[in-house]
């Protein structure tokens, strides 16, 4: 151990504003460094564990859980790389999301601008009156469909594909957002968000709100990563990206004691 001042689990449980058999699962869990021991056998955390202690608890309000442990048991494994690698599939991940969420706001502007086409006939179209009223070969719409895009109907006895009002809108936005190089898994939650709120007010709305959701954990992330940083810069100025696991003079074994 260092001179660095001593903590008991309970001056980090305060601090966090958690128990301290949380804080104990903590440390069994690899998220903050292994403690040194008393003599008596209780844990003696210092500073570093209370800075590992508030990267993780900042992490935690952006990445969650499920990403967050893992940084934490890398970077104390001495896998920098790694730790940084799931904060660049974080922040990938939520710029997905982003793009899905501009897909559904160009749909809306589409259907907005757009009424519903009225069928040529009544009972729907067939496969090939679809494609020759959006200009598209039979295949591109029996690929969308295979991509889960389009759920036409089928006509009873024929089996033939059946194509309601709806189903000419979904394939006209899939149409226009595969021509603006949108990904079928981009234009899939657009689809279901529409199907789901069933009007495209609905579905403005809840873009509306997924967008300030966004905005917030963006916002959360960006401070994790700045609590992360702070971390890193403490690990490197102690000459390690490892907790200090080195018992010195007084100091009983890891296995020993309760506190």
């Amino acid at each position: 151990m260092t001179d660095e001042r001593r903590l008991r689990p309970v001056d980090l449980a305060r601090l966090a504003g958690v128990s301290t058999q949380q804080i104990r699962n903590y440390e069994d869990a690899g998220v903050l460094p292994p403690a040194a021991r008393t003599a008596s056998g209780y844990r003696a955390f210092t500073e570093l564990h209370r800075s590992a202690l508030l990267a993780y608890r900042t992490l935690l309000r952006g990445y969650g859980p499920v990403t967050a442990a893992p940084i934490m048991q890398a970077l104390h494994a001495g896998d920098v790389p790694g730790a940084l690698a799931l904060v660049d599939a974080a922040h990938g991940a939520l710029h997905q999301e982003r793009v899905s969420l501009r897909a559904a706001s160009e749909a809306l502007e589409l259907l907005a601008a757009q009424p519903p086409d009225p069928l040529p006939r009544s009972g729907g179209l067939r496969i090939g009156e679809l494609a020759a009223l959006l200009g598209v070969r039979t295949s591109a719409l029996r690929v969308w469909e295979g991509a889960g895009l389009l759920t036409p109907g089928r006509e009873r006895g024929t089996g033939y594909r059946v194509y309601q009002p709806a189903d000419v809108r979904d394939a006209r936005l899939v149409q226009t957002l595969r021509r603006s190089h949108y990904l079928f898994d981009q234009i899939r939650p657009v689809l279901e968000g529409l199907r789901r709120e069933g009007s495209s007010a609905a579905l403005r709305a809840a873009v509306a709100a997924r967008g300030e959701a966004l905005t917030a954990r963006t916002r959360a992330m960006i401070e994790g990563a700045g609590a992360l940083h702070t971390y890193l810069d403490r690990l490197t100025a102690a000459g390690t990206t490892t907790a200090p696991t080195a018992h010195g003079p007084g100091y009983g074994g890891a296995g020993a004691g309760h506190g």
